[in-house]
């Protein structure tokens, strides 16, 4: 994680299998999830995991990284799109996808691990910011929602269908569109306290 050299495809192909098996290691036995078994389960000896992340805590930071990563380049893509409720809307989308595929919302727990981290958190908080802003001066959510309530409700879609036993994969769908059609400013009432500040 910390070398700036390209790493052989041999050398990335087990990177990106760490990943995944931490991930799915991660999610499913939280953060006391230890490394032989993150191991086991990409299928490399414990050496090779320490030959790319120098401990725990680094894996745990290269997973949040790929994750905010990925969502920033989506977001990055739609600052200046035509349509700034439907670009809200798509990056709402693609957050609730990503984390219906492997919830890791957890991690957090594991607070601000590193500088790197923290930057690309940073930027993420931005582009939603920026994001709403737009969708706002257009007209496409209502005057009162902010960019700190979007970065809590990022979170809501996946959160719910937690209570539903086997719970269709897509089930996130519906209440996305709930969410978003409380965002329009159409029959829109005043929201009974203010927005949480930013973190």
């Amino acid at each position: 994680m910390t070398s700036t050299r390209p790493l052989r495809a041999d050398a990335a192909r087990n990177r990106e299998l760490l990943l995944a098996a931490a991930a799915d290691e991660f999610a499913e036995r939280g953060l006391d999830a230890s490394v032989a078994d993150i191991a086991r389960r990409a299928g490399v000896g414990k050496g090779t995991v320490f030959r790319h992340f120098v401990s725990k805590d680094d894996l745990i930071a290269a997973i949040v990284l790929d994750r905010v990563d990925a969502l920033n380049t989506v977001g990055e893509r739609l600052l200046d799109a035509a349509d700034p409720g439907g670009a809200l809307l798509e990056f709402l989308t693609a957050a609730a996808h990503q984390r219906q595929q492997r919830d890791l919302s957890f991690l957090q727990e594991a607070g601000e691990l590193t500088t790197e981290v923290t930057r690309v958190r940073t930027r993420m908080f931005h582009i939603v910011h920026t994001l709403v802003d737009r969708a706002r001066e257009h007209g496409a959510v209502r005057t009162d929602v902010t960019g700190a309530d979007i970065i809590l409700l990022m979170c809501a879609p996946n959160y719910v269908t937690t209570y539903v036993p086997d719970a269709p994969p897509d089930l996130w769908r519906r209440y996305l569109a709930i969410i978003f059609d409380g965002l329009r400013p159409e029959g829109a009432h005043p929201l009974p306290h203010p927005p949480p500040p930013t973190s």
